[in-house]
């Protein structure tokens, strides 16, 4: 269960010490395969292996000399090797080795962030089998429309996260290449063959075409799919959120032993994951813009997107991670209340049977508009003197002249809200 906040998994994924293990990976795997080539001898292709390593501060140090990150990266590593280090780096180009890089990192964080939402969706199919037939409230403009069950809101979450997930995996497709094709894409200094065993043994596709850069539109339908994301986790924050609020109290959060939700009023039991999800979420969009921006480049390479992925690498992907974290938190800890969620069915004399009222009245004879017109007076009347909308109904000369009183008491039943619900849950699960 991830019931925490962080997962180092996926911190670990953007360390600087990650990021230059994966250049030197890439490294290799290229000294591989021109290996395989007969271009670097296998002695020197077991030297390379053996000492090539790097230490991140001196690398660091290198970058603040050469203002080149890859240069000094090769540098440093070379210096280890030895005279076989000459083969390093042979024929590509610093992008060959960045967005390689890239797009592995993408793609390790996506299999992190399906298995996030893959637990997300276990305990939403769970609870939505659980709470099938729990009834409540359903409400349009924030006003009470018609019944519903808690179950379908369970339920209608998990479609919402799974569709999330679709796009996601979707999006992990699209990122999931690589590009070994040298300056600017040619592959006039490294054959092709190379860039297929680099990719294979990172678990990547070679790009279908690259210039200096793999296109940006891939990982812009990457970080869409992660803003879309948030959007979704937010529409069920909001939703919990209403649904604690103190005139409603249909949900509320798990309350710890301990936990305080206000330091000057005791009594309160704030929504604060539920919150703080919509916080998150709105700093997860704002990650796409720049994605966006970062599609259009000069020629066949500028660095103007460099700078931008630095952030949102790393801060999208762990954000993801808190965030559906915290959602499945929240999840697990909610507690429905059942009782309130009767009394909010009943709380307005009944006149949420408004319609089907007024489908009795037009079926039995009178036209649409001049059942409506009965309808609403007896259902604002209700409202207004707190007589119940049945009882008005039946002192309604209008209405008996056309509907019996069994035949009334028949349309107040609530179980025709609740007789498509087999089918509903048969779509979706």
């Amino acid at each position: 269960m991830i019931d925490r906040y962080s997962r180092p998994q996926m911190a670990c994924l953007w360390t600087e010490e990650a990021k230059l293990r994966t250049w030197l990976d890439v490294e290799i795997l290229i000294c591989e395969g021109w290996a395989k080539l007969g271009k670097i001898p296998q002695k020197d292709l077991d030297t390379i292996k053996q000492k090539a390593r790097f230490d991140t501060q001196k690398v660091l140090e290198s970058e603040e000399r050469t203002k080149h990150d890859i240069a000094a990266f090769v540098s440093e590593v070379q210096k280890n090797i030895g005279g076989a280090g000459r083969f390093l780096h042979l024929g590509v180009t610093s992008s060959d080795i960045l967005d390689t890089t890239f797009s592995y990192q993408l793609k390790k964080s996506s299999e992190l962030l399906l298995e996030d939402l893959d637990q997300c969706l276990a305990l939403l199919k769970e609870r939505a089998l659980r709470d099938k037939d729990v009834p409540m409230i359903g409400r349009t403009h924030g006003m009470h429309a018609e019944p519903i069950t808690m179950g379908l809101k369970w339920l209608y979450w998990y479609e919402l996260l799974k569709r999330a997930r679709q796009r996601l995996q979707t999006a992990a497709v699209e990122i999931s290449v690589g590009k070994v094709s040298g300056v600017v894409g040619t592959y006039a200094h490294i054959p092709p063959e190379i860039e297929k065993h680099v990719c294979n043994q990172l678990g990547l596709v070679p790009d279908s075409l690259s210039t200096q850069v793999i296109g940006r539109d891939r990982y812009a339908t990457y970080f869409l799919a992660l803003a879309q994301l948030g959007s979704s986790v937010e529409a069920i924050a909001v939703e919990l959120r209403h649904l604690q609020r103190t005139e409603v109290g249909e949900v509320q959060e798990g309350f710890a032993k301990g936990q305080k939700g206000s330091s000057a009023m005791p009594h309160k039991k704030n929504p604060i994951s539920a919150e703080n999800l919509t916080g998150i979420s709105r700093l997860l969009r704002s990650i796409a813009i720049p994605a966006l921006e970062n599609c259009a480049l000069w020629h066949e390479r500028d660095i103007s997107h460099s700078s931008v992925e630095r952030v949102i690498g790393p801060d999208a992907n762990i954000l993801a991670d808190y965030l559906l974290a915290r959602l499945h938190g929240l999840l697990s800890r909610l507690e429905i209340v059942p009782k309130r969620m009767q009394a909010n069915l009943n709380l307005l004399k009944g006149v949420i049977f408004s319609q089907p009222v007024l489908l009795e009245l037009v079926e039995s004879g009178l036209s649409r508009d001049e059942a409506y017109e009965i309808v609403q007076k007896n259902s604002l009347q209700a409202l207004e003197s707190g007589v119940s909308f049945a009882e008005l109904l039946k002192a309604d000369p209008k209405v008996t002249k056309v509907v019996s009183q069994e035949r009334l008491d028949m349309v107040f039943q609530p179980q025709r809200y609740y007789q498509y619900l087999d089918h509903i849950y048969k779509k979706v699960l």
